[in-house]
């Protein structure tokens, strides 16, 4: 997937113009993407979401500067797959404070089971960034890759044991991620 260049962005007035369309589209664009398996939610990312997090992140900041844009777009370019890969941001959705701790506590090892399923059944595991996993705890927010070899999967799921789940996906997500691959 290609990444996200300096010359899509907005400046902020003509951004702020135009902010309601663009965050309308991003959000249906994230609705296709997004894959809910228990309490985790998959979030895929592509051109699109990734550009209105950069555009949203210069508004809150007021960011101008050339090095400051540069440094948002990198930030945020590297949740995307490079060729062949799907990236992810990963949720882990409990409402509750102390049962969030007890559960990030005892799902240290989740990342190494979360995987997608190719057509064929194969399951192919999660790359994750090891610093977002604590020496006694998880972060509920992790930032994944799955090198799907330029083929979307048709379901995502988790055999850790205690949150063994699959969701199939539906043809519109299917279709939405397979775009993706070849963008």
């Amino acid at each position: 997937m290609q990444k996200v260049e300096r010359r899509e962005l907005l400046d902020l007035v003509t951004y702020d113009r135009e902010r309601e369309a663009i965050r309308d589209a991003a959000m249906r664009a994230k609705a296709l993407r997004r894959i809910h398996v228990g309490p985790l939610t998959f979030l895929f990312e592509n051109r699109e979401t990734t550009r209105y997090q950069v555009l949203e992140m210069l508004r809150a900041e007021r960011l101008f500067r050339d090095e400051e844009i540069a440094h948002e777009l990198d930030t945020y370019n590297e949740l995307l797959g490079g060729p062949g890969e799907l990236g992810c941001s990963l949720l882990i959705e409990i409402a509750d404070p102390a049962e969030r701790d007890r559960k990030l506590r005892a799902w240290l090892k989740l990342v190494e089971h979360l995987y997608v399923k190719t057509a064929g059944g194969a399951k192919v595991r999660a790359r994750f960034d090891p610093r977002q996993v604590g020496e006694d705890r998880l972060s509920s927010v992790q930032y994944l890759k799955f090198d799907v070899k330029g083929a979307a999967p048709v379901a995502v799921g988790s055999d850790l044991p205690g949150l063994a789940a699959e969701t199939i996906l539906s043809p519109e997500q299917h279709e939405a991620l397979a775009r993706d691959l070849t963008s």
